[in-house]
């Protein structure tokens, strides 16, 4: 990490801001969806896209919420284009509910940030039977993905504009299972570890990126797939970890977590800035390119993680339709 303020080849550090990394930069005529965008850094990165003249779309769990939160950002940032649309990721039903509202709504949509994420829960299982923070954190996002790359495929020709998909993994993908991927114990409860299966789900966040970033190019499409760690921030936590360790970590503060600005500026490094421009399949810390773990950069895990998901999503999609 580039701790206290050194920068890196971006000419950033983890001490910038979501502003700094977006100075000078005009977003106007672009759209986001951003998920996640009514609590932690998600907030934060909606913002500064309407800062900079992006009609952000916050697709969140609760709308009510997300109403105060873009009533507070139009208070700050006059003019600001932003809309509220209800997404629970950990529902497959929703998902697609939001994207069918989406298309049908006729919007462009340049950049998708995959923003949501729970972190470290007890073992529980999602409404589609699969463990939730596998579910919540990258199956909702690659069903997600999927549904709307068409409308951002047609977008990028419209616009000429380059698309941009950001997923938000985790340093912690480092502290996945020793396997890396359990694919036939993903609802295993006995063997779960809320930390290794809150690294898998941030592990397979990478892989889909990677994944994704190959075919587009394949496809000589001019949309990129990037994912970053946002760095250790305070609402990052996790409601689920005890008060104690809670504590402990506040005490240290200061000294090793970052600000809610600076936590979402890698995020808006690589959704806005032109120094990100044609790169893809990369993995990002403290908005600087950086090496994820070895098994991150490994495109047969990639494409086995790719069919994997496919195969519970269709799965999923046939059994609510009969």
């Amino acid at each position: 990490m580039w701790f206290f303020g050194k920068k890196g080849a971006s000419g950033f550090s983890a001490r910038s801001t979501a502003e700094e990394v977006t100075h000078g930069v005009d977003g106007t005529g672009l759209t986001a969806i951003v998920t996640g965008a009514s609590s932690g850094i998600g907030v934060e990165t909606a913002r500064v896209l309407a800062l900079r003249g992006v009609h952000v779309v916050m697709a969140v769990r609760n709308t009510g919420s997300g109403a105060k939160v873009k009533e507070d950002i139009v208070n700050r940032v006059p003019g600001a284009k932003l809309d509220v649309m209800e997404l629970d990721l950990s529902s497959m039903d929703s998902v697609r509910k939001f994207a069918s509202d989406y298309k049908s709504s006729c919007r462009p949509l340049n950049l998708l940030i995959n923003n949501a994420g729970i972190m470290a829960c007890p073992f529980m299982l999602s409404k589609d039977n699969i463990e939730l923070q596998f579910a919540t954190n990258h199956l909702g996002h690659f069903l997600l993905t999927k549904l709307l790359l068409d409308t951002m495929k047609n977008t990028s020709r419209e616009s000429k504009r380059e698309g941009r998909i950001v997923n938000l993994s985790s340093e912690a993908h480092r502290y996945s299972y020793p396997e890396g991927v359990r694919f036939d114990k993903i609802n295993d409860k006995s063997s779960y570890s809320s930390i290794r299966a809150y690294g898998q789900s941030k592990l397979c966040n990478i892989l889909h990126a990677n994944e994704l970033a190959k075919q587009l190019k394949e496809d000589g499409v001019n949309i990129t797939a990037n994912s970053l760690h946002p760095g250790a921030i305070m609402t990052n936590l996790g409601r689920y970890f005890n008060s104690y360790l809670a504590g402990a970590v506040g005490a240290v503060a200061k000294y090793v977590l970052k600000t809610v600005p600076q936590g979402a500026a890698t995020t808006c490094y690589v959704a806005l800035n032109p120094q990100v421009t044609g790169v893809t399949g990369e993995y990002f810390l403290d908005s600087n390119i950086a090496k994820p773990l070895s098994l991150a950069k490994d495109s047969e895990l990639a494409k086995k993680v790719w069919d994997f998901s496919t195969k519970l999503t269709e799965s999923q999609s046939g059994e609510s339709s009969s």
